[in-house]
């Protein structure tokens, strides 16, 4: 089970960057040429939340069934003086849980906005902040402090 859910997690990894990097590219089109708020656009908006609300489930069930956290939760003491096991344990989930928070907070600020311009620049802020914290608490293969696949096979 613990090795299909971290497939599973890093596979979906890709289809949330990739919804994230589409609506930004939508909302900030949108923003800087007074483009129509159209359904497609909430439509997207929406898509990319509900990936990331997904990504978020599988990553807690990870966090709750993975030796590494429970090492980490065991020997608190010794495992937070640890660089690779504090970062999954402590870290990773922190930043993912405060990305999601910002990502459904715009999403929701978005949907609220009376005007198309507003519902753009709202998505444009908030999406790109959550995107850049989601990609400083990736373990990227090329990452020198916690490194990582960039694809889990199952």
């Amino acid at each position: 089970m613990y090795s299909f859910l971290l497939a599973l997690h890093s596979l979906t990894r890709w289809l949330v960057l990739v919804s994230l990097l589409y609506s930004i590219f939508i909302a900030y089109r949108g923003w800087l040429f007074k483009k129509k708020f159209t359904k497609v656009d909430g439509i997207t908006r929406s898509a990319t939340t509900t990936i990331a609300h997904i990504q978020l489930v599988i990553g807690v069930w990870l966090y709750c069934i993975s030796p590494v956290v429970s090492y980490f939760l065991h020997n608190f003491s010794t495992a937070v003086r640890e660089r690779q096991i504090r970062f999954f344990g402590m870290e990773h989930i922190t930043m993912m849980i405060i990305a999601i928070t910002v990502l459904t907070i715009g999403s929701a600020k978005a949907k609220r906005k009376p005007d198309d311009q507003q519902k753009f620049k709202t998505m444009a802020i908030w999406f790109t902040i959550a995107l850049l914290i989601i990609l400083s608490s990736i373990p990227w293969s090329f990452s020198p402090l916690t490194a990582r696949p960039n694809f889990r096979p199952f």
